[in-house]
């Protein structure tokens, strides 16, 4: 009796289906660029882990965007900062942040407590970069060992609770349409530098006007 197939195994969905709904695809294919992402699904679409030059990106960042949405499908997005390093890589699939104590409006901790559904938007404005992760997060509270792990050392903030994200999806966009801006750190290093430069070569002028005069 000839042995049965193995049933051949389902094809996972392209970690892009997160964003690119039947809805969002039929849009793509009316104005025109469906083919091309459909491509890019082929060969391997969005990564789905956190690559190590994903996690190197997230840890230069000092500000975060958390977006989430309530049960009526009203989103919000909240602002995150802190130094760089605050955003934490966990593993391959789980980033994380102490959720700094606030205003107390608590809208994205009620959003997750009825939707887990979450998106993290980092952007780099000095060198033109941007990410989008898409996720679920969930609030931790009482964690005391999660929370010296994660509190950035020296930070004058009083960390309330942790946020845990865990990726599904992310992607990279393009630099079209990003201005350039520097952090303010950045700028005063920059002009400390020119100002020594400047107090160097201004000595330098006067010793050798000095020798010349000599």
């Amino acid at each position: 009796m000839p042995h049965a197939e193995a049933p051949m195994p389902a094809t996972r969905p392209p970690a892009s289906d997160v964003a690119f709904t039947p809805a969002v695809k039929a849009i793509q294919a009316r104005k025109g660029s469906r083919h091309g992402y459909a491509r890019m699904e082929q060969a391997g679409g969005w990564q789905a882990t956190v690559t190590d030059d994903l996690a190197d990106f997230i840890a230069a960042q000092t500000s975060v965007f958390l977006a989430t949405v309530n049960t009526q499908g009203q989103p919000y997005i909240q602002h995150r900062g802190g130094p760089a390093g605050f955003l934490k890589v966990l593993d391959a699939h789980t980033l994380a942040f102490v959720d700094f104590a606030g205003n107390r409006q608590y809208i994205s901790s009620g959003n997750l407590s009825e939707n887990p559904k979450a998106h993290l938007f980092l952007m780099d404005y000095a060198h033109r970069q941007r990410i989008k992760i898409w996720g679920e997060a969930r609030v931790v509270e009482g964690d005391d060992a999660l929370m010296a792990r994660l509190m950035p050392q020296g930070y004058p903030a009083r960390p309330e609770q942790v946020i845990l994200f865990t990726v599904t999806a992310w992607d990279a966009n393009c630099p079209q349409h990003i201005p350039v801006r520097y952090e303010a750190a950045d700028v005063a290093a920059a002009l400390d530098a020119r100002d020594a430069r400047i107090k160097t070569l201004e000595q330098e002028v006067q010793t050798l006007r000095a020798q010349q005069q000599g």
